[in-house]
C-alpha cells in the first residue's frame, strides 16, 4: 500500500526519545520531511542523526519546543513554515504528567499538567491549521493514554486531561473533515518506554515487588502475552496521518495488545 507520505511535511512533537521518537523514525523511512523538537536541542541533534542514518532519508530537521511555552510553539512552526512551507501532519504528543491520586496534587500540578497536556495540543492544532485548510489536506494525531477508555488508578491528572483531549479532537474532527483535514486520538498501553519504566517502578515500590515481577505480572494480562515495541504503536500513527486514511476521523483508539475490556 502506497501510504502517499513520500515528502509530506511531518511535525512530531515531544520525538527526541520514546513513542514520538519512533513515530518520526517510520515517517522518515516513508520519505516524509520530518521535523523533530524537544526541550534538549543536544538530545534533538543526536536523535535527528540516528533517523537519518536509519532511515536513509536526510531530510529530518529539529528545534527545541517546550511544549508548555506557548512561545515555544509558535517558534517552533515558524521554523517549519520558513524550511518547508506548509504542515502536511502533526503529531501532538507530550510527556506525562506527574503520577499521583486527588490528595497527591497540588493546584500547581494541575495547571502544569494542562499546559502540558491538553493546552499544548491546541496551540500546536491552531498553528498548522491555517496550512492545511489552504491546502485542503491535514492530518493531525494526537497520543493519548489508555486512560481515555479506562481509567488508571493513581494517575488522576493524565485521566482527566487525556479525556479533555479527546473531547477536543472529536469536535475538531467534526469541524474541519470538510476540509480533508482528519483528527484523530490514539493511546498506548503498555508499550516499552521511558515513562512505563517509570509507573512500572512506582508500581513495584508501592506493591513492594520487584520491576521484573511488575512486568511479569503485566504480561499475564496482556492477550498478546507481552508489551508492545514503540515502533508497533508508531506504524499505527503513521497510517493515520497518511493519504491512505481518507474517511477515519474523530476517532479515539487503544493500541494495547488487547489488554483493555472496555469497549
Amino acid at each position: 500500500m502506497d501510504l502517499g507520505l513520500k515528502d509530506k511535511v511531518v511535525a512530531v512533537m515531544a520525538s527526541s526519545k520514546g513513542l514520538g521518537k519512533a513515530t518520526a523514525m517510520e515517517f522518515a523511512k516513508e520519505g516524509a520531511i520530518v521535523f523533530i523538537s524537544s526541550r534538549s536541542e543536544d538530545k534533538l541533534r543526536e536523535t535527528a542523526e540516528e533517523i537519518k542514518q536509519q532511515s536513509q532519508n536526510d531530510q529530518v530537521f529539529f528545534k527545541s519546543c517546550d511544549m508548555t511555552d506557548e512561545k515555544d510553539i509558535a517558534d517552533f512552526f515558524a521554523f517549519v513554515a520558513d524550511k518547508a512551507g506548509r504542515v502536511d501532519v502533526l503529531i501532538n504528543n507530550t510527556g506525562g504528567p506527574k503520577a499521583g491520586g486527588f490528595d497527591g496534587v497540588t493546584d500547581e500540578d494541575w495547571h502544569k499538567a494542562f499546559d502540558q497536556n491538553l493546552l499544548s495540543y491546541i496551540r500546536a492544532s491552531r498553528a498548522v491549521l491555517p496550512y492545511m485548510k489552504e491546502q485542503q489536506f491535514g492530518r493531525i494525531v494526537n497520543v493519548s493514554s489508555s486512560s481515555t477508555k479506562e481509567v488508571l488508578d493513581g494517575l488522576i491528572l493524565s485521566n482527566t486531561f487525556r479525556a479533555g483531549m479527546v473531547g477536543f479532537a472529536k469536535t475538531l474532527a467534526r469541524e474541519v473533515a470538510g476540509d480533508n483535514i482528519m483528527v484523530n486520538t490514539v493511546g498506548p498501553g503498555k508499550i516499552s518506554t521511558d515513562r512505563v519504566a517509570e509507573l512500572n517502578q512506582i508500581a513495584a515500590d508501592k506493591q513492594n515487588l520487584t520491576v521484573e515481577q511488575v512486568v511479569e505480572n503485566t504480561e499475564k494480562q496482556i492477550p498478546r502475552g507481552r508489551m508492545g515495541e514503540p515502533e508497533e504503536f508508531a506504524k499505527i500513527l503513521v497510517f493515520l496521518a497518511s493519504s491512505a486514511n481518507s474517511y477515519m476521523t474523530g476517532q479515539s483508539l487503544i493500541v494495547d495488545g488487547g489488554l483493555l475490556k472496555a469497549l
